[in-house]
């Protein structure tokens, strides 16, 4: 597996250096609009819960949107990436708020998120129509410290989210700054990075991921380890959490 050409939070936000051009890397994220983004079960994005801001995608906080006119909040839901993706390196910053929690989703089929056919048509942009909560493969990002789930060993930052817990040497940057991470996903082969420092490897398939599934809250989903190409997905926990410098290079297997 070729390093990756980043190991820190980038200095120049949301721009690609020659190198990676020439490497094959591309922007997910322009650092100033959500264009090739959308909610995952809507045509748009939804409203009130997903803005860029100083250059970064922010995930406002579910208390902060603001209410309708009979005192509710529109509905919120999971930002993804309109194209879908099959062997790829991942890359992006991030920051979370105190007590916050989210993730990085990918391996995600929306059909089987929302229950939608694929050539249905959505519904608008913050009308509740079920689940628009990505089901896939999530690298945790959480305040290990101070949020209730960080207690569970494969709910702390950079793990496997249920599955399989990170490398207990990681290095996580202090709430309120910002984070590097990787992931690798070529093949039956995973990988999550952190600050550049590995800190999960998988096999889909191997006995060791098969026992996690069965002990994990996906165990009744038997699609849910299935290769796919899939979305790439920003969570909404209901937290305020910062992403940006998003990058990807497609790969072929045999590299």
């Amino acid at each position: 597996m070729s390093p990756s050409l980043t190991t820190a939070a980038s200095a120049s936000p949301n721009t690609l250096t020659d190198a990676e051009r020439a490497a094959g890397w591309r922007l997910l994220f322009d650092g100033r609009t959500l264009t090739g983004w959308r909610g995952l079960g809507y045509p748009g994005v939804p409203p009130g819960h997903w803005t860029v801001r100083d250059g970064a995608i922010e995930k406002i906080a579910n208390a902060n949107v603001p209410p309708l006119a009979d005192g509710r909040r529109t509905p919120g839901g999971d930002l993804m990436t309109v194209d879908t993706f099959s062997d790829f390196e991942l890359e992006w910053d991030w920051k979370i708020t105190p007590v916050g929690n989210s993730g990085v989703k990918y391996n995600v089929s929306e059909e089987l998120s929302t229950g939608i056919p694929a050539n249905a048509p959505r519904p608008a942009a913050g009308v509740p129509s079920g689940s628009h909560s990505a089901i896939g493969f999530e690298y945790q990002m959480i305040d290990d410290d101070r949020h209730s789930d960080g207690k569970l060993p494969t709910h702390r930052t950079g793990a496997l989210y249920d599955l399989i817990t990170p490398d207990a040497n990681k290095h996580v940057n202090p709430i309120g700054e910002w984070n590097h991470s990787r992931i690798v996903f070529v093949g039956n082969h995973g990988e999550h990075w952190l600050n550049g420092m590995k800190v999960v490897d998988y096999d889909l398939g191997s006995p060791s991921l098969g026992a996690a599934l069965a002990a994990s809250k996906f165990r009744s989903m038997p699609w849910f380890a299935e290769r796919r190409t899939g979305h790439i997905v920003l969570q909404d926990h209901g937290d305020e959490v910062y992403f940006r410098s998003i990058k990807i290079r497609e790969m072929s297997r045999n590299r």
